[in-house]
């Protein structure tokens, strides 16, 4: 499987399993766009750009809660990466891409239009559900028929997914994931404290010093700007303070878990109360959020090196063993092959 890439289009960052040399690319999912239709820049370059360009270059992020916003950009910039940084081709390859569980049939065909029409037709274009390929990524094994039970929390969204048997028994996706946290830190500043930041100042603040439980005690001194006098300040800040900030949607988020939970059926409860809950994705790693989980399920949470990584790993395993193929399918005859 030497031409083939396994992609997980993420809302922040796009993840690319080359089957070449069983590399991973991980870029932020960015692009800025001059003229409205012409791509100056995409990647970590155009988030560089975020909040500091001037108007005629728009930096936007082409997939929101989960689904493609922006479809011509988002096509033109895998393209870019594939062929560009990658030196991969299109032409003749197998593609396979993750899709969310509970969105349309159309928003996930979308997924696979990106290289269905495109000039250089790929030789096969399958997708994978998100929560398989994470469980792959993990190492757990879905084909057994024992309950488990991933907690996937993104950017935009949370999906949480009790698999058995390699199918899906339960699945949600929730419309909560890091930049809502980010939000949330930033109305809470603005309020409390008559500081206005920006989404990336609000995101290091949640990174460095942010944490699901009181008392971490670190501090992190950030520039923004004050509402009343409207000057540049200065401004030390401590963990407590980023808890106050993001305790609300701690709280509503561990709620949808619990409203999960008490769906499970029984057997499958049984064995998410043995090997635990597995959390994955880029949000997964704020500090203290499985000791959160564990508080408030009273079941063990176990969490993964790379969690943002955890996807992509799993299409790799999908693509290269034979024993997981089965996992990915094409859109258009919705069967398993």
């Amino acid at each position: 499987m030497a031409n083939s890439f396994g992609i997980d289009i993420g809302t922040q960052n796009l993840k690319i399993f080359g089957g070449s040399n069983n590399h991973i690319t991980n870029i932020k999912n960015t692009i800025a766009v001059v003229n409205k239709n012409q791509m100056y820049s995409y990647g970590d370059n155009a988030y560089l750009m975020y909040e500091k360009a001037p108007e005629l270059i728009d930096v936007s992020f082409p997939i929101v809660s989960g689904v493609i916003a922006d479809f011509d950009n988002m096509q033109t910039m895998l393209f870019e990466v594939i062929e560009k940084d990658l030196k991969g081709k299109l032409k003749g390859a197998d593609i396979l891409v993750a899709v969310p569980t509970d969105i349309t049939e159309v928003e996930k065909k979308a997924f696979a239009d990106l290289f269905s029409k495109s000039k250089n037709k790929p030789h096969s274009i399958k997708v994978c559900e998100k929560p398989i390929a994470c469980a792959i990524g993990m190492g757990l094994d879905v084909s057994e028929p024992t309950g488990v039970m991933i907690v996937d929390l993104g950017a935009d969204t949370t999906e949480i997914s009790i698999i058995s048997l390699g199918g899906l028994v339960l699945s949600e996706l929730l419309p909560f994931g890091g930049n809502q946290i980010d939000d949330s830190i930033v109305t809470y500043l603005k309020r409390s404290y008559n500081l206005v930041i920006g989404q990336k100042t609000a995101k290091q603040l949640k990174e460095e010093i942010g944490s699901a439980m009181e008392g971490r005690g670190e501090k992190l001194t950030v520039v923004g700007r004050d509402v009343v006098s409207g000057l540049p300040v200065e401004m030390e800040l401590d963990s407590d303070v980023i808890y106050n900030a993001i305790k609300g949607d701690l709280e509503s988020f561990c709620t949808n878990v619990k409203l999960i939970l008490e769906k499970v059926p029984p057997e499958l409860a049984k064995d998410i109360v043995h090997s635990g809950i597995y959390l994955t994705g880029g949000t997964s790693q704020l500090n203290q959020l499985t000791d959160l989980f564990s508080k408030v399920t009273n079941i063990k949470v176990n969490d993964c090196d790379e969690p943002e990584e955890s996807c992509v790993r799993g299409l790799g395993q999908v693509l290269s063993d034979s024993k997981y193929k089965k996992y990915g399918y094409s859109m258009r005859t919705r069967i398993f092959k």
